[in-house]
């Protein structure tokens, strides 16, 4: 099963740290040897947004949310059940700290 984990912006004002830092590479290295991490990344707050109706198309240049429901970042990883997945986000989310993460799955090959 393959979930994509994304984390939306935080409200602190601090900055992250040399600490946090080193607690994410350890994460992202143990979860990248083990081949669960698929890929990761941030994401551009700006994009673009396309809706079709008919044969019209419209194209509209973001950002299109408030920044505090932006997603900033995103984590696709392979796992065998939900729960593994949400205890991966579990502790993503005890190492970044306080903040929102959506986690949903990926149906299809």
């Amino acid at each position: 099963m393959r979930y994509l984990m994304m984390t939306k912006a935080s409200t602190a004002d601090s900055a992250p740290d040399e600490k946090l830092f080193a607690e994410m590479g350890r994460f992202v290295e143990e979860l990248t040897a083990s081949g669960v991490l698929l890929a990761t990344g941030g994401l551009d707050p700006d994009g673009t947004r396309m809706v079709s109706s008919g044969e019209e198309i419209t194209i509209t240049d973001g950002p299109f949310t408030e920044a505090k429901e932006a997603i900033v970042g995103f984590a696709l990883v392979e796992v065998r059940s939900k729960e593994e997945a949400i205890e991966l986000a579990r502790r993503f989310r005890r190492i970044v700290g306080d903040g929102e993460s959506v986690l949903q799955r990926i149906f299809g090959p």
